[in-house]
């Protein structure tokens, strides 16, 4: 009777020997969770084989689509390597969900690009065009007009998820890179003027500009891509404008387009290039009266005086369409000979005093304002 005791004893105390040892592993695994390094977001790309080059995902799965929301929890991307931390973002990773205020300068550019408010190249960062577009939502949405990103306008300007989504590179869009040709000449004997790089592509297509892309990117090797390789870009669905366009205000001083409906309600902010020349930049009513989408550009060399080449040619030239071609993606024509709204083979440069005399959109800008015009559309000019 009494070993049996002895036996009993020994059991309990081993089982409670092991209890303490299994909480001690599972306090020791709690402390290791709380001092690991958080995963990067998004996840490093992972190698292809055979054909996979340093940088860059593997092909995508048959039918998974060109663009998608990122996959899985919400992270911060300032854990990946490379991105600056005033692009951070929380939606980096999220899933569709209910509109939210947006946390930071990128969202806030993109959610204005969503409603029409464009701030040029989404670049992340708060410029002069940023701010501009800034007032005009608040214009729009009647609060103080100040051009900061305050509590008041992030509650207003909400983001509805994701604000960042995968692209997956295409044969198609490989098929379209062509180098374009440095002189008028050149271009003009091209079959066409469409992107130079798959860098520009991708940028343009996501209305974003180059050097953010890369940033959100920071791995991938722009010149050697295949397809079926992701990048992460700002995903910005074309505006849906609910109202008929009744005129447009092009402000020179502040160099912006304003598209209103017959309310005088505001429609649409776009960046704007004018003239150089004071002498060139109209003022006053004008009118549409043509519009064409990938348009032919004729060059003039009388029109371009500083050009050497230019001065050396004798006759005009037909450049074929294109996105880098002179007028972009879109013409729209004025009342005015030679003047015109249109796009531009470099939308990061918009919103200069730049141009011949012309008001030059970003690309994706001059080609949703071509769907809304109409034959006989005011435009005012004021100074």
């Amino acid at each position: 009777m009494r070993i049996g005791q002895r036996r009993r004893g020994v059991q309990t105390a081993g089982q409670a020997l092991l209890a303490l040892a299994g909480l001690a592993f599972v306090g020791w695994v709690l402390y290791r969770s709380q001092q690991t390094t958080p995963e990067p977001w998004p996840p490093p790309p992972r190698a292809a084989a055979p054909a996979a080059r340093p940088g860059l995902a593997p092909p995508a799965a048959p039918g998974s689509g060109t663009n998608r929301p990122v996959p899985g929890p919400s992270r911060d991307v300032t854990t990946q390597p490379g991105i600056a931390p005033e692009l951070a973002t929380p939606a980096a990773a999220e899933a569709v969900g209910a509109p939210r205020p947006v946390a930071n300068v990128l969202e806030a550019q993109i959610a204005l690009a969503r409603r029409g408010f464009s701030s040029g190249s989404i670049d992340g960062v708060l410029g002069y065009q940023t701010r501009a577009a800034l007032r005009a939502f608040q214009q729009q949405a009647g609060l103080p007009v100040t051009g900061a990103l305050d509590a008041a306008t992030r509650a207003r300007l909400t983001l509805e998820p994701p604000a960042l989504i995968v692209r997956v590179i295409t044969t198609n869009d490989l098929a379209r890179l062509l180098p374009v040709s440095p002189t008028w000449l050149g271009k003009s004997r091209q079959p066409r003027l469409d992107f130079a790089s798959l860098l520009e592509l991708v940028a343009e297509e996501h209305r974003t500009h180059p050097a953010l892309v890369r940033r959100l990117n920071p791995g991938v090797d722009w010149d050697r891509a295949l397809p079926g390789w992701r990048v992460l870009v700002p995903h910005v669905p074309e505006p849906v404008i609910g109202s008929r366009l009744a005129f447009l205000r092009i402000y020179l001083q502040d160099r912006v387009l304003h598209g209103y409906d017959a309310q005088t309600n505001l429609l649409l902010h776009f960046p704007c290039s004018i003239a150089a020349r004071v002498e060139k930049r109209p003022l006053g009513r004008l009118t549409v009266v043509t519009a064409a989408a990938l348009p032919n550009y004729t060059f003039n060399p009388e029109l371009f005086p500083e050009s050497a080449e230019a001065r050396a040619l004798n006759r005009k030239l037909t450049l074929p369409p294109g996105p880098n071609n002179p007028v972009g993606v879109a013409w729209i024509g004025l009342d005015r000979p030679g003047y015109g709204i249109h796009g531009t083979p470099r939308p990061e440069d918009v919103g200069r005093t730049e141009s011949h005399g012309c008001f030059r959109l970003a690309n994706w800008d001059a080609a949703l304002l071509l769907r809304l015009v109409w034959p006989g559309l005011p435009v005012y000019v004021e100074p």
